[in-house]
C-alpha cells in the first residue's frame, strides 16, 4: 500500500520523468512525435516530390492519397511544436462534401488515442484530496484538475513565486539548471480553480511543502473515447440549442450546494463543455465550424488565439490542438461577411481536393462496396464482377478532372495516376494543376469538383437494390454507369456540371469497353495473363530488332529484368508491323519515333520497377489485342462474329470454353461472364 501511495506522489512522477519512463509534452509535440516516429518516405505525386507518412496508412481502413493535405497538416503541427505562429491557430479542412475531411480527423484522433495508450506516452493529471480538512467544500472531498493539467504544471507553480519554485525543485528533486530551464520553457499558470485550491492548501499547511503535497494524488487521464477526453468532437448544432456553455462550461448549481465561498472558481463546471475535456494535451475536433452561430464562432476566436477558457474573468489555460472542417459553400458565405475576418485570420485553411488517382480510388471504392459478404434480397450470395471496381473508380475519377485544351480527360487521368499517356508528360499535368490552383475560385481548382465518395456509395446502393442485380445474383460492372448517371441526375444541381459529368461517364464506358477487349482475349487464350505476355513480347521484339548480334534467323537472346534469366525469342517482323499499323503508324519515321519513345519509357521504368508491364499504355494494349484476335480467328472472321453466331457447333464450343475460363480462372460468375460476352458482341460504347 505504501508503495502504491508513493507512486501517486508528485515526486515519484518527477523521478519517472527524469528517467524517461514518463513524458511531459504539449499536444503539438505529442502529435508531431507520433507522426514522425512512425516513419516518413519521399514519393512523387503528379510530377512533384512529396512525403508519405506511415501513421496515416495503418490498419484495415486507412487514409488513401490526400498527400498534399497530410503534408500541410504535418508542417502545421511541427511548426506549432517548435513554437511557431501555428500555436495560435486552428487547422481547418475546407472542401466538397464526401471527400474525406471528417474521416481524416477521426482517423487522426483514433491514432492519437492508440499512441497515448502506450505506457510511456500516457497523460497524467493531479487531484486534490482530504478537502474536508479545509472546510468550505461540504461533502466534496476530492477535486480533479478540471482541465486535466499535467502534474508538471503544478510542479512549476508549487511555491508563491517562480524563483522559489526553481530553488525548491533544484534542492529537492535535484534538477540541474539546464533541466529547470527546459522545464520552465513550457511554463503556464495553473487554472483558476487549481490555483485557488492550492493557495488554500498553502495557507492551511502554513507553507509546509511536505504537508501540502499530501493533499495531491497523481492519476492517469481517463482514455475512454465515449467520455470525450483527450479527443473530443463538437458538431455544429442548430441556432437555438447551441451556446457557449457547450464549449466552455457553466456555473454548477450542484456544486454551489456544497461550496460556501462564492468566490471559489470551482463553482464553474468546465467539464460540461467540450474544451476542458481535451485541455490536457488533446485534440478538439470542431465539425462544420462555420455553421455555428456568430457568438459561438467568437468563443472559438478567443480560444484559438489565447488557448484559454475564460468565464466571468476567471481563466483556465488549455493545451489543445484544434482541428476543424467546413464545406465550400458554408466557408464562402462566412467569408462574404467582412466582420468575420478575424476568425479566418486565426485559421490555417487547407483546401481538400477529391482523390484524382484512379488506382488509389480503387481502394476507396473497396471501402464504398464494403468488405462483408454481400447477399441479395432473397439472402443468396451476391457475386461481384471483377471489373466492377475498375469501372466505378474510372467513372468517378473522370468527373473530378477539369477540362483542358492541353490534355484529354483520359490523358489527365493516366498522368494523375503516374502512368504513361503517349507523348504527354507529367510536366504538362503539373503546369495544368499550377495554372488552375492560381485561380481565386476554389471550386475551379484541380480535383475540387466531381462525384464524391458519398455519391459513389449511393450509386453502389442503387446497384444493390436493382432487380437485375438481385435476379442475376451478381453486381455487373456495366450497370454501375447507369446508377452513376442516376446519381448525377438526382444529386448534381448545376446544369453545366451535370452535362460535364455525363460526358465523363461516357468516356468511362469507353475505357471499360477497352478493358473488356483485353479480358476477352485472356479468356480466348485460356490464360489470365495472356495479353500481358503478348505486350511484353512486342516490347522485347522492338528492343531486339535493332540489336547488333541479331542473326539471320532473327533469334534474339536477352536477360529478363524480372527473373534475371537469359531468354531467347524469335523476332516476328510481321507481328510488329501489324501492331504498329493498328496504332496508325504508317511511315517508317513514325514507327521509328514510336519505338524510340517505348524504349525510352522501358529504360526509365525498368530501373525503378523491374515488374513494369506496359499494361497502362491502353493504346498499345488495344492494338495488340486487336491484332491477336483478328489473326487467331481467321475462319470466323473475328471473335465477335464467332461468339455472336452460335448456330454451328464449333462456335458454341468456343463460347462455352470461354465462359468456363472466365468462371474458373478470371473470377467471373455465370451471370457476369454471359453479360460481358453479350456486351463484347454488341457495338455499344465502341469508339
Amino acid at each position: 500500500m505504501g508503495e502504491n501511495k508513493d507512486q501517486k506522489s508528485l515526486m515519484f512522477h518527477i523521478d519517472a520523468l527524469k528517467t524517461g519512463k514518463r513524458i511531459f509534452e504539449d499536444a503539438f509535440q505529442g502529435v508531431t512525435r507520433m507522426i514522425l516516429e512512425s516513419g516518413v518516405e519521399k514519393v512523387s505525386v503528379k510530377g512533384k516530390t512529396t512525403y508519405h507518412f506511415d501513421i496515416f496508412h495503418k490498419g484495415k481502413k486507412h487514409l488513401i492519397g490526400m498527400y498534399d493535405e497530410i503534408n500541410s497538416f504535418v508542417s502545421f503541427v511541427k511548426d506549432a511544436s517548435e513554437g511557431g505562429s501555428s500555436r495560435e491557430m486552428a487547422f481547418v479542412l475546407v472542401g466538397e462534401p464526401g471527400n474525406g475531411k471528417t474521416f481524416f480527423v477521426d482517423y487522426l484522433c483514433d491514432q492519437y488515442r492508440l499512441f497515448l495508450s502506450r505506457p510511456e506516452n500516457r497523460k497524467y493529471t493531479f487531484r486534490f484530496k482530504n478537502l474536508d480538512k479545509l472546510n468550505g467544500y461540504g461533502r466534496i472531498t476530492t477535486i480533479e484538475s478540471q482541465t486535466y493539467e499535467d502534474p508538471m504544471i503544478l510542479a512549476m507553480g508549487l511555491c508563491e513565486t517562480m524563483d522559489e519554485t526553481k530553488t525548491y525543485l533544484a534542492k529537492t528533486v535535484r534538477l540541474s539548471d539546464h533541466e529547470i530551464d527546459t522545464l520552465f520553457a513550457k511554463y503556464r499558470p495553473l487554472g483558476a480553480c487549481s490555483s485557488y485550491i492550492w493557495s488554500q492548501i498553502r495557507e492551511y499547511a502554513d507553507a509546509d511543502m511536505e504537508e501540502m503535497l499530501s493533499f495531491i494524488d497523481i492519476v492517469p487521464v481517463p482514455m475512454t473515447e465515449s467520455l470525450g477526453t483527450i479527443t473530443g468532437k463538437y458538431p455544429a448544432k442548430d441556432k437555438i440549442t447551441s451556446s457557449a456553455v457547450d464549449l466552455l462550461g457553466e456555473e454548477s448549481i450542484q456544486r454551489l450546494l456544497h461550496i460556501t465561498d462564492t468566490n471559489n472558481p470551482y463553482r464553474f463546471d468546465l467539464r460540461r463543455g467540450a474544451l476542458a475535456r481535451v485541455a490536457g494535451g488533446g485534440i478538439h475536433f470542431s465539425d462544420e465550424i462555420y455553421k455555428n452561430k456568430k457568438d459561438l464562432v467568437q468563443v472559438y476566436l478567443g480560444v484559438i488565439q489565447n488557448r484559454t477558457i475564460e468565464i466571468d474573468g476567471y481563466k483556465w489555460p488549455i493545451d489543445t490542438l484544434i482541428v476543424a472542417t467546413s464545406n465550400n459553400s458554408e466557408f464562402d458565405s462566412f467569408l462574404a461577411e467582412r466582420e468575420e475576418a478575424p476568425i479566418v485570420d486565426r485559421c490555417r485553411i487547407c483546401y481538400v481536393a477529391h482523390n484524382t488517382d484512379y488506382k488509389l480510388q480503387q481502394e476507396l471504392t473497396r471501402y464504398a462496396i464494403g468488405s462483408d459478404v454481400k447477399t441479395t434480397l432473397n439472402s443468396d450470395k451476391l457475386h461481384q464482377d471483377p471489373n466492377l471496381n475498375y469501372a466505378a473508380s474510372v467513372g468517378v475519377v473522370l468527373t473530378r478532372l477539369p477540362k483542358s485544351e492541353k490534355l484529354t480527360p483520359v490523358e489527365t487521368m493516366k498522368l494523375a495516376a503516374g502512368e504513361v499517356a503517349g507523348e504527354k508528360s507529367l510536366k504538362t499535368l503539373a503546369e495544368l494543376i499550377d495554372t488552375l490552383n492560381q485561380g481565386t475560385d476554389i471550386t475551379k481548382r484541380f480535383g475540387q469538383k466531381g462525384l464524391g465518395q458519398r455519391n459513389l456509395g449511393r450509386s453502389i446502393q442503387l446497384l444493390l437494390e436493382s432487380s437485375e442485380t438481385n435476379e442475376g445474383n451478381c453486381m455487373f460492372a456495366l450497370d454501375i454507369f447507369n446508377t452513376l448517371e442516376r446519381v448525377v441526375l438526382d444529386y448534381v444541381t448545376d446544369p453545366s456540371d451535370r452535362t460535364k459529368f455525363m460526358d465523363d461517364l461516357k468516356i468511362g464506358r469507353g475505357l471499360y469497353r477497352e478493358r473488356i477487349m483485353t479480358e476477352m482475349f485472356n479468356a480466348y487464350m485460356d490464360e489470365p495473363l495472356a495479353i500481358k505476355k503478348d505486350v511484353m513480347n512486342y516490347i522485347n521484339m522492338i528492343i531486339g530488332v535493332d540489336a547488333e548480334h541479331l542473326g539471320p534467323d532473327l533469334m534474339w537472346k536477352y536477360k529478363d529484368p524480372q527473373t534475371g534469366e537469359l531468354k531467347a525469342m524469335k523476332i516476328d517482323e510481321r507481328y510488329i508491323k501489324n501492331v504498329e499499323e493498328r496504332l496508325g503508324l504508317k511511315t517508317e519515321e513514325q514507327r521509328a519515333s514510336f519505338r524510340n519513345s517505348i524504349r525510352k519509357i522501358y529504360g526509365q521504368k525498368i530501373s525503378i520497377d523491374p515488374n513494369y508491364d506496359f499494361m497502362d499504355n491502353l493504346e498499345l494494349v488495344k492494338a495488340i489485342t486487336d491484332v491477336r484476335l483478328k489473326s487467331d480467328i481467321a475462319g470466323a472472321g473475328s471473335l465477335v462474329g464467332a461468339l455472336a453466331n452460335r448456330t454451328n457447333e464449333e462456335n458454341q464450343k468456343l463460347h462455352d470454353r470461354m465462359i468456363n475460363t472466365m468462371m474458373e480462372k478470371l473470377g467471373y460468375c455465370r451471370t457476369c461472364s454471359t453479360k460481358t460476352i453479350e456486351y463484347f458482341c454488341s457495338q455499344e460504347d465502341d469508339k
